[in-house]
């Protein structure tokens, strides 16, 4: 999976793309008037090199999705997926089931299945994020328990994917959890979501780079979004200085990290091409938003 992270040039790559692809109200800002479902991807990589797959959070993909996948895509392309929640979060509504979370009993098949899938993507599969969710005072997991459950995951994991983990508790990011992220060379998921500290600040106080490569998930506030629109075809809210602080970290990601995954999702402002576009144009300035 990787060494430490080194010393790359600065003009180590940033590889930029949305979260899922799928939105059909992107049909006449991005996607062309008329465009079919069925040639959204085809066209998305026309656009960007990278996306991120939000449909394998809900299930584990039919071999025939993998395969169209493949077929629709170049093989610069790189399609990046997360785990099932059956594997993160195991409750069958809302709360988690913290009692299965990472526990061999619970997950192990669905991680085989998964894995055994996503192989199907062969040189185009990039990393495979472990999204946890918010575990509640109603649905508690002890920081000890977590990094324990997740120490012994992570080393059963085969070494031919490339992994990355996203925890949506405070008390969660420390040196424990980003040193035993290092042990196992998985990327610590930077992610702008609400409840949870900017990664610009975390950054000042933790080094956050855990492997030879570095991912970015510009998530938002849902709520905030869906009280100004229904749709995702347009910006609806001013993210310009969550933007630029997003700039200056993925810029200093490129000295530190050979690769960086960037990817925005519409809940972020309103329309996630749109914001990654922005992104971009602030940390290479070579394009308009």
């Amino acid at each position: 999976m990787g060494a430490t992270p080194g010393a790359p040039s600065a003009a180590a790559p940033l590889r930029w793309g949305t979260s899922s692809f799928s939105e059909k109200s992107w049909v006449g800002p991005f996607y062309p008037p008329r465009t079919q479902p069925r040639d959204f991807l085809s066209y998305y990589a026309t656009e960007f090199d990278t996306v991120e797959v939000d449909a394998t959070y809900y299930a584990v993909p039919d071999e025939r999705v993998i395969a169209g996948w493949n077929r629709k895509l170049p093989d610069t392309f790189t399609l990046c997926a997360k785990f099932p929640r059956t594997i993160v979060h195991c409750g069958e509504k809302a709360t988690p089931d913290v009692s299965k979370v990472l526990v061999p009993d619970f997950v192990q098949a669905d991680t085989d299945l998964f894995l055994e899938r996503m192989r199907g993507l062969g040189g185009k599969c990039g990393p495979l994020v472990l999204q946890f969710p918010w575990f509640s005072r109603r649905a508690p997991l002890p920081v000890e328990t977590f990094l324990e459950r997740l120490d012994a995951y992570l080393a059963e994991l085969p070494p031919d994917f490339r992994y990355g983990v996203e925890v949506r508790n405070r008390g969660y990011v420390g040196e424990p959890l980003l040193t035993l992220l290092r042990a196992h060379r998985v990327a610590f998921v930077l992610v702008e979501i609400a409840n949870m500290p900017h990664p610009a600040e975390l950054a000042r106080r933790f080094d956050l780079f855990t492997t030879n490569f570095a991912y970015a998930r510009l998530i938002g506030d849902r709520k905030a979004v869906d009280r100004e629109t229904k749709t995702f075809d347009r910006t609806v809210l001013d993210k310009e200085r969550d933007l630029v602080r997003w700039a200056e970290l993925l810029t200093s990601a490129r000295t530190r990290v050979p690769e960086t995954y960037v990817y925005a999702n519409n809940h972020y402002a309103g329309h996630g091409p749109a914001t990654i576009r922005r992104l971009r144009s602030l940390v290479e300035g070579d394009e308009e938003a």
